[in-house]
């Protein structure tokens, strides 16, 4: 169904909702013949027209540890169609059946501590390079596809379909002498620059999106994991409580766990 709603766009990047329910047990052993499987033909029906690598995307899982039955992540560039495809999925199950446990609101972003061109450019010059030379010039301009290309996945995101998803909302601290927000610009680039490189140890185990949710959730930010074993999440998300950015300045709210499904095999996993 086409929404109504006003068309709202941001200047860059696209929107993301989590969403995690439980199921209605009593309710659901109370449906009559054939709504369970036409609920899942609804759900397979939605989610095959919203299977883009970026947006619009609807992926779906089941949780695992008893938080939740169900999580789905959406991307969509305009916020009234992300708001749609969330009614949407809730449509596709008979009334009465799902429970919302936890929703959060997010949009991608750049980050602000990303390395620039003009930081590159210094560090090629700390390396002995000089300005204008054919080898400088070409590590130079290898850098700014990387950057080009960092920013439109940033933005933009095409995460893996790999088996496992985890989901947690995150602050910076604000409180006496570990306010993240009174450090010096220059401070906090160095912090976060310590951060990425424990993240970048973990590049083909970890995939991850960090969106956010200043004024739009109760958190600042939603931050997504994504991995083939869960081992790699327990570790990277254990050695980064050792940085600065973690252990003085981090505040984390509930960790998801989910394993990407189908609807035919949720309905399984669940028994549906």
């Amino acid at each position: 169904m086409q929404s109504q709603l006003p068309v709202v766009k941001l200047s860059q990047g696209i929107h993301v909702m989590h969403l995690f329910y439980r199921i209605d047990r009593v309710a659901w052993a109370h449906l009559s013949s054939g709504e369970s499987e036409k609920a899942r033909l609804g759900l397979e029906k939605l989610c095959a027209e919203n299977a883009a690598a970026s947006h619009p995307r609807i992926s779906l899982f089941a949780n695992v540890g008893g938080k939740a039955d169900i999580a789905v992540m959406m991307l969509a560039d305009e916020l009234g169609k992300l708001g749609q495809l969330h009614r949407d999925i809730e449509k596709t199950f008979p009334p009465g059946t799902l429970e919302t446990v936890y929703s959060y609101l997010s949009v991608t972003e750049l980050s602000e501590y990303t390395s620039t061109e003009e930081d590159y450019r210094r560090q090629l010059e700390r390396e002995g390079l000089k300005p204008d030379t054919e080898e400088f010039n070409k590590k130079l301009e290898e850098q700014k596809t990387r950057i080009a290309e960092y920013s439109h996945y940033r933005l933009y995101p095409e995460l893996p379909d790999w088996e496992i998803m985890c989901f947690y909302p995150m602050n910076k601290k604000r409180e006496g002498a570990d306010n993240w927000y009174v450090l010096e610009s220059s401070a906090r680039k160095q912090l976060m620059g310590g951060h990425a490189r424990v993240g970048r140890k973990y590049a083909g185990k970890i995939s991850q999106l960090i969106t956010g949710s200043t004024g739009l959730d109760d958190w600042e930010w939603g931050v997504t994991l994504v991995a083939h074993q869960l081992d790699a999440i327990k570790d990277i998300v254990y050695e980064m409580r050792f940085d600065d950015v973690s252990a003085r300045y981090g505040e984390f709210g509930e960790f998801y766990i989910n394993l990407r499904a189908t609807p035919a095999s949720l309905w399984q996993h669940l028994h549906l």
